[in-house]
Parts: C-alpha cells; sequence; structure tokens
C-alpha cells in the first residue's frame, strides 16, 4: 500500500486526499485530528438480520466523516467531534470487553478516514477474537487504502449511494463518488470473496453486504446503482440491502439543490424530493429492478423510515449501553 498517512505526506487515508498533517493535530477533511474519537460503543441490533442476529452486533461509531450527506442520519457525529477521545490501546481494550459481551461480531461503524489506527488495532486483537469483524462504510473508500485491511476484515458493509456524479456531487459534494465507490468494492471482494453463512444460515461469516438507501425521486439512480453492482460483482457470490428508511427529520436546514448539478439530474430523469418520505411506488420499482437483475438480500419494511432507528448520541461520552 502507498502511504496513506505520514508526517511528510500528511493524510491520504479517503478518497479527498486532503493531504492535511492530522498527526500534528490538524484536522483533516473528515473533521478530525488523527486521534481516535469513539461516540458509541454497544450492542446493535437494527442492523441486516445476518449482522444483528439474536444478540445484537457489536458496534463502535466513530467521529468525524469524509462524506458530506445532506440528509445524514449521524448528524450528531459525523459533523461535530462528539466522543471520546481513545489511545489505540484503550481501544483494543475496549474491542475485546465488547467481543465477550455475545456480540455476533465487532462492527466498525464509519471507519475509513480511522483506517490505519485501526488496522494496528485489529492486528493485535484479531488472533484474540473468534467472532468477524465488519467494516461499516460509507464506501467512498480508496482501494490503496482497504489493501491495508486485508486479512484483518471479514465482513464489509459498504453503501453504494450513488450512481450519477451529479448526484453524488449534490448531495454528499463528492461528484467522484460512483467510480470511486466501485473501485472499493471491487478490492473488497478481491479480499472476502463470496458470502459464507454460519451452518444454520442464519448470521454472515465472511463476504460483502451492500447497502443502498432508495432517495425520494431518485429511483433511477438507485436502478443503476443495482445494475452497476450487478455488472461489477456475481450476484450470486454478495447480498444486497435495498433500504427504504430515509427520513426528511434529518435533511440540513435550508437544504437547496446546487444549480451546477441540476440541469444534468434533469436529463437523468432524477428529481431529488427530500422534502418527504419515499413512495411505495418508488420503493417497489427499486425492488422489482433488484429482482430483474437476479440480486439477492434484504428488504426493509416501511416503518424503518423513522428516526427513533438512530442510535441517540447526544451524551457523547463513550456510551456503553449495558445489558
Amino acid at each position: 500500500m502507498d502511504n496513506a498517512q505520514c508526517p511528510s505526506g500528511g493524510c491520504h487515508q479517503c478518497p479527498r486526499n486532503c493531504g492535511v498533517l492530522r498527526e500534528a493535530g490538524a484536522i483533516g477533511y473528515c473533521g478530525m485530528p488523527a486521534e481516535l474519537y469513539v461516540s458509541r460503543i454497544a450492542p446493535h441490533r437494527w442492523e441486516e438480520p445476518p449482522i444483528s442476529g439474536t444478540c445484537g452486533s457489536g458496534t463502535v461509531f466513530f467521529t468525524g466523516c469524509s462524506l458530506r450527506c445532506v440528509f445524514c442520519q449521524n448528524r450528531d457525529i459525523s459533523r461535530t467531534r462528539l466522543g471520546t477521545p481513545l489511545t489505540e490501546e484503550a481501544l483494543a481494550h475496549r474491542l475485546l470487553a465488547l467481543a465477550d459481551r455475545g456480540v455476533h461480531n465487532i462492527n466498525l461503524v464509519t471507519p475509513t478516514h480511522y483506517t490505519e489506527p485501526l488496522a494496528r488495532v485489529l492486528e493485535k486483537v484479531k488472533p484474540r477474537l473468534h467472532i468477524p469483524v465488519v467494516w461499516n462504510s460509507g464506501g467512498y473508500e480508496r482501494p490503496a487504502t482497504l489493501r491495508r485491511l486485508d486479512g484483518l476484515v471479514d465482513i464489509y458493509l459498504p453503501d453504494f449511494k450513488y450512481a450519477s456524479p451529479a448526484l453524488a456531487g449534490a448531495l454528499s459534494g463528492a461528484p467522484d463518488y460512483p467510480e470511486t465507490a466501485e473501485a472499493a468494492l471491487a478490492e473488497m471482494y478481491r479480499q472476502v470473496g463470496g458470502v459464507q453463512f454460519t451452518e444454520d444460515g442464519t448470521l454472515l461469516r465472511r463476504g460483502v453486504l451492500v447497502r443502498h438507501l432508495v432517495l425520494p425521486g431518485c429511483r433511477r439512480d438507485s436502478c443503476a446503482v443495482l445494475g452497476r453492482i450487478a455488472r461489477l460483482l456475481p450476484v450470486r457470490d454478495i447480498r444486497v440491502s435495498v433500504m427504504s428508511q430515509y427520513t426528511p427529520d434529518f435533511l440540513d436546514p435550508g437544504f437547496a439543490l446546487p444549480e451546477t448539478f441540476r440541469a444534468e439530474l434533469e436529463r437523468q430523469g432524477i428529481r431529488p424530493a427530500l422534502r418527504r418520505r419515499l413512495t411505495d411506488f418508488e420503493y417497489r420499482s427499486v425492488l422489482d429492478e433488484a429482482d430483474r437483475l437476479g440480486i439477492t438480500g434484504y428488504r426493509q419494511g416501511r416503518a424503518s423510515a423513522q428516526a427513533l432507528y438512530t442510535p441517540d448520541f447526544k451524551e457523547g461520552i463513550v456510551q456503553e449501553e449495558q445489558p
């Protein structure tokens, strides 16, 4: 791997390539210094069934993010420094303690901007873990950085948010997202291969589970995302979670579609309507496309479009929910 972060070259862990000297205390595009900030460590029961199972997924939520999604449901931690700084040694201890609580996996949430220190942590704890490690990211990753995780991560759980560069630019400030996510997904699959489940078929042990959130007014782009995935990877080897949980509760106040992208989106027939929820027709049409492409995976009930399924980060101090 090329040097993702070094004192001389700055930080290049994520595709923003900001080059900031985070090790010296400077703040990167992700909004964070090099120091690990963690906002929540707890079992989480609202992931996909093969991740959460019956005992929950051992989630570790990191503060900061390399994307700028205008509808982010975790904005309390993605755009602030809400959380607790931990040393690598302290985090390693907490991961092992979390595993001892009977969770089905260790689930690292929004970890991209901390890839290098997390790789070091995983090198320490992996020999003592007897459950899978999940890399739960926005899909906006550099393959060169992901290679640092080869052999350390068992399950990749990335988003694939957009197929349209214009939509990615308008809603996440990342017009390079589609091509970047595609390259990242290919690298993830190269590392872990096809999905492997426990003997009873209930829990994922290894593989790639791709998430896609269908946005109001964007069903054509959602269908294009599924098409990209199906062309890139053997659909029998992966699982795709098509999500309907979008809620306008988290939309940036005063959001307006940037004029820079409006004409191109109109040409593509994509008309983001982020101040409303998804319609049954929109969601059903995307599921129909998944069926047509032979994609298997997970679908959400419409009741999922509620803020109550989002962890509360307001308290901010490494919340460790007790059993």
